[in-house]
């Protein structure tokens, strides 16, 4: 057997596909920059220079219609979803359950993390199970875990390795087994090969769980100083647990930052200094409100009556401000700009007496103390310019929890559907997206802060990288050199090559066209060299999930990579000793389940 010269659109769109992860890897230039040029690039050489039997439209075509395609809207979409879960505070219980478990141990929180992804993406496609988990690290991070940045890469390998193990965990799975039952092979049940992808999970699990962190940067964002502390007069509802508790128990109850400044009364009161996020904490501990409930009630009729969310910010009192010498109750806030004061922050003394109620409402701000406000944003922006102050950055949006249930029942409805098989994810996705901007759980007008220009441009240009490896004869060219290579291979050395051959595929290509290309080769292969089939198949279907080392790799690679702030030389610095472990560890197990010595 003889192997030809690459026709010259293959050689072209190699070259092309190696300038693109070098400048990926290299960090010189912005991904954004490089996935445009990438797109601009085939555009103008197809254009050029069009493939045999195409015009030059046809290219251009080619090029760009990533943009139109069904994996970039669906990414989208679950963007969105994921945004509706995170704006109503839908998954907070889970949130905190799983929080929980981290503040006792990060590590065995961690481990408890991985666990429950990889058994969910069993059963639950890959996409949706990461959209689940998404809000829920970001949650952990902000409340003490560890950042995002280097428990996402982590998760996210968990979920992949999960969907590997069954027929149905992943679409690519479904299409590699048709493929393969067309051509001849006897059909696999859901769990036909998931000992095997269990046994090589045991074995990447050390890494994904212990070394894989350390790898990737802390992208999270420091302050440079302590996190201020606010006190707040805190009114207990009618059925809160700390009316009938001693300020001890209540102590024992709030997070351990919380500082108790006086006890509940008969005016059912509480004083307290502490943290924004710990302020928040205690509330829902306690259940409590650092303003009056029929101003907060006030405040949450806005969103209903104007669209506008609630925001939590904070402002700065300056020099020439007019509530310099008033104090909570004498400022009036509440009526001259219908925004409540949670808490104070006094950055030139504590408190000039024993914290009483009066102390609270009537100690006058001074030049510099920080005030922690809610409202509409535009309330708070009118009350900054009004009253001449600084609003500092970090403002929060308030959960809209009246619509947690709706949103998770939208996330239920576009996840169910397409775990069972009942409609693919693209259609599910996009319109549980479209429920939740008509339902306002996500307002259309913020709808920018779910998606990223990074990830849609970079989606766009690995579909037309993937595209052109494939329609340039790129792909059939390097299955037939490695091919004829394999002959002079054991059995073992033979399933490992169609594994990377696949996993260099799916990395840079796509999983689709890996499928598509090495189940065929996988059955040409076992008749040339006299190999079962069946082993060479499953080494094609775990080539294609071995998509670690590149963020165009899969779409839950694109997911987190605006959520942990990666660049492309996180996922190789992580991915590429993932792969190795991987592929060594089942194409040994191969050889062993299938007798191949």
């Amino acid at each position: 057997m003889t192997l030809g010269a690459p026709p010259p659109h293959a050689i072209g769109a190699m070259l092309l596909t190696l300038a693109m992860f070098y400048g990926f890897v290299s960090g010189r230039a912005r991904v954004e920059i490089i996935s445009l040029l990438t797109i601009s690039a085939i555009a103008l050489g197809l254009y050029v220079y069009p493939l045999p039997g195409q015009s030059p439209t046809d290219g251009l075509k080619l090029a760009f219609e990533g943009f139109g395609h069904y994996a970039l809207i669906t990414i989208c979409a679950l963007m969105v979803l994921g945004r509706g879960l995170v704006t109503t505070g839908a998954l907070e219980p889970a949130s905190r359950l799983l929080t929980r478990v981290w503040r006792l141990n990060r590590q065995v929180g961690l481990l408890v993390t991985l666990v429950l992804a990889f058994g969910m993406s069993m059963l639950v496609n890959d996409t949706p199970v990461l959209v689940l988990m998404l809000p829920v690290m970001a949650a952990i991070a902000a409340n003490g875990g560890m950042p995002a940045s280097r428990t996402l890469i982590p998760l996210n390998s968990a979920v992949l390795i999960g969907g590997m193990s069954t027929t149905i965990g992943t679409s690519t799975n479904l299409l590699v087994v048709s493929v393969a039952g067309d051509l001849g092979l006897p059909p696999m049940s859901v769990f036909h090969f998931t000992p095997i992808v269990l046994m090589a999970a045991l074995a990447a699990l050390p890494f994904i769980w212990l070394v894989m962190p350390r790898l990737l940067p802390d992208n999270s964002i420091e302050s440079g100083h302590e996190p201020r502390r606010f006190s707040a007069m805190l009114r207990l509802g009618e059925n809160s647990i700390a009316r009938d508790l001693s300020p001890d128990h209540i102590a024992q109850r709030l997070p351990s930052g919380v500082e108790l400044l006086g006890s509940a009364g008969l005016s059912g009161r509480l004083l307290v200094r502490a943290t924004h996020e710990d302020l928040e904490e205690t509330m829902r501990i306690l259940g409590a409100t650092a303003a009056p409930a029929w101003l907060m009630e006030r405040l949450r009729a806005t969103y209903a009556k104007t669209g506008e969310d609630l925001t939590v910010a904070e402002l700065a009192v300056t020099k020439d401000s007019g509530l310099v010498g008033k104090g909570v109750a004498s400022a009036n806030v509440a009526e001259l700009h219908n925004v409540a004061i949670l808490g104070v922050h006094r950055t030139r003394r504590i408190w000039s007496a024993t914290p009483t109620d009066e102390v609270v409402t009537d100690e006058p701000f001074d030049e510099g103390d920080i005030l922690l406000v809610a409202g509409a944003l535009g309330s708070i922006e009118r009350m900054s310019l009004a009253e001449n102050m600084l609003i500092l950055e970090g403002a929060k949006e308030l959960p809209r929890t009246s619509k947690a249930p709706l949103a998770l029942a939208i996330m239920a409805s576009a996840v169910v559907p397409a775990s069972i098989g009942l409609v693919p994810i693209a259609i599910s996705a996009l319109g549980g997206a479209i429920a939740m901007l008509v339902t306002g759980c996500v307002r259309f007008d913020r709808i920018g802060r779910a998606l990223s220009a990074k990830v849609v441009v970079l989606v766009a240009a690995s579909i037309a990288i993937g595209r052109i490896v494939l329609e340039s004869g790129a792909a059939t060219w390097l299955s037939e050199l490695i091919a004829l290579g394999l002959q002079y291979l054991p059995a073992a050395g033979v399933l490992a090559a169609v594994m990377l051959f696949v996993t260099v595929l799916t990395n840079f290509a796509s999983n689709t066209t890996a499928a598509a290309v090495g189940t065929p080769i996988a059955f040409s292969l076992g008749q040339r060299l006299g190999i079962p089939v069946e082993p060479l198949v499953l080494a094609v279907l775990f080539g294609c999930n071995l998509c670690y080392a590149t963020p165009v790799a899969y779409q839950t690679n694109m997911l987190i990579m605006s959520a942990g702030d990666y660049r492309f030389a996180d996922y190789t610095r992580t991915g590429l000793p993932l792969v190795a472990v991987m592929v060594v560890t089942l194409s040994t197990l191969l050889v062993l389940r299938y007798g191949l010595y």
